[in-house]
């Protein structure tokens, strides 16, 4: 894992995206030498940008379909399903592009040669990629200190496959003689602990233990690992690196008080509220025709007003109108009290089904944006009853309030839809995570992983 302005990036999958939008250049550059017309001085400058633009194309529409994620790697038919996809929609943007700037985009032969080509570079480059994850080779070995239930998280993580670019070399006991993780995973030692390490060839430490005070680590140990060069880890640093949460379970008020991250600052809301600002304005007018669609739609099928207006929790629990498309009957909570949405939710309409797979139902936000009330990013809004609710029982649920809430987040492309309070429990660690290392460039790698989950239908109620 890699970190860009707080964010971590696994350095597999960085390779893999910058690796990748190189070959597709490659690809067009060697293909328009053989294929494409003559440059002549009056097309020099085109032809410069032509593979740029090749390559940016099918790396967008692969980061769309989620190739630069994980998920493709569960399987070949989720792989082929997602490359084909990807290479039909951009086969789809770059023949419009020829339609119209014939000098900047490939046509004709030279287009089905370099599409042909780039296809089967990307399959071929992920099946290799994928018996690469196989081995250990290029894991990073990691000791756990601790046998409890804390350990037996990190268990669970790599049992489940979350635990990626991570080998667990074992794990190391403090005195306890009751273990909560498999009896052949536990290390029989009587050597120092940079010596165990050492022994097993551990590049890192993580503590996973309860009980810290009273002697409970060997901070002795402990010191002299770090200062001979591994690196020492806790439990909700390693959650947050491997997973993008902070696990709830794990978190102390000390801890939040003095880690990185939980920092606000005028610039970065300067810029974030010039983008919100330019984005939503550029948006609202090039999206009114469907707004003016879907409202016909609304209007056609049942009675009531086409929005949905509802009050929210906002920035430090400051209460707002939020404004969605209405996407269920207009009884749909006859009692007047409020409901979790429910899977296959039967009080929506056909429209608003449609609308709420395809996330239309979420564009009149774009005006919450234009106020200053929402952030295009951000934790999602709550209604009061439900804020109170929530608070009573999870612990540091206000904290998502110390930023603008958002039309999506980190918590959304992150986590299926939330319909019960263990579901808010989950998102909270997501949200919490996107609290403390918000900026500019997460924004933005939610805002593609958000065109993903539009495609891909994912977390849809």
């Amino acid at each position: 894992m890699i970190r860009f302005f707080r964010h971590y990036i696994p350095l597999s999958l960085l390779v893999l995206t910058l690796a990748e939008f190189l070959i597709f250049y490659l690809i067009s550059d060697f293909i328009a030498a053989r294929y494409g017309t003559p440059v002549s001085p009056a097309t020099a400058l085109e032809a410069v940008y032509k593979p740029w633009l090749f390559a940016a194309v099918l790396t967008l529409l692969n980061s769309t379909f989620g190739l630069y994620d994980w998920e493709w790697t569960q399987g070949l038919r989720s792989l082929l399903l997602r490359v084909v996809g990807a290479f039909v929609i951009a086969g789809i943007v770059l023949e419009l592009g020829a339609q119209f700037l014939p000098d900047l985009f490939a046509h004709g032969a030279e287009f089905l040669a370099a599409m042909a080509m780039a296809l089967s570079t990307s399959v071929l480059i992920r099946l290799l990629f994928m018996e690469a994850g196989k081995t250990d080779l290029f894991k990073k070995r990691i000791l756990v200190l601790g046998t409890g239930s804390r350990a037996a998280r990190i268990e669970e993580m790599v049992e489940s496959g979350e635990a990626r670019g991570l080998a667990i070399v074992g794990y190391l006991p403090l005195g306890s003689t009751h273990h909560f993780v498999p009896a052949s995973r536990v290390l029989d030692s009587e050597d120092s602990l940079y010596e165990t390490a050492l022994k097993h060839g551990a590049e890192e430490i993580v503590v996973a233990v309860r009980e810290r005070r009273g002697g409970g680590l060997p901070m002795a140990d402990l010191l002299e690992c770090k200062l001979r060069g591994l690196h020492i880890l806790d439990l909700p640093g390693l959650f947050e690196r491997q997973l993008g949460i902070l696990p709830l379970d794990s978190l102390n008020a000390g801890w939040m008080i003095f880690s990185d991250g939980f920092t606000q600052g005028s610039g970065r809301d300067a810029v974030k509220r010039l983008f919100d600002l330019t984005v939503s304005g550029t948006l609202l007018l090039v999206t009114l025709p469907i707004l003016l669609l879907v409202m016909l739609l609304i209007r056609l099928e049942s009675r009531g007003s086409v929005f949905y207006t509802q009050e929210r929790v906002g920035q430090f629990g400051k209460p707002f109108t939020i404004f969605k498309f209405r996407s269920m009957f207009s009884d749909a909570e006859k009692d007047g009290l409020p409901v979790w949405a429910r899977l296959n939710d039967d009080r929506t309409t056909r429209v608003g089904r449609f609308i709420r797979r395809t996330r239309i139902d979420e564009l009149p936000q774009i005006l919450n944006v234009f106020l200053g009330q929402m952030s295009f990013v951000g934790p999602r809004p709550e209604r009061p009853y439900f804020v109170n609710e929530l608070a009573a029982q999870i612990p540091y649920y206000h904290a998502r309030h110390s930023v603008k809430p958002g039309i999506t987040g980190w918590a959304q492309v992150r986590f299926p839809y939330g319909a019960s309070v263990e579901d808010a429990m989950n998102k909270l660690q997501y949200d919490l995570y996107y609290v403390k290392n918000h900026s500019l460039f997460l924004d933005l790698m939610v805002l593609l992983q958000t065109a993903q989950v539009v495609v891909l239908g994912k977390g849809v109620r």
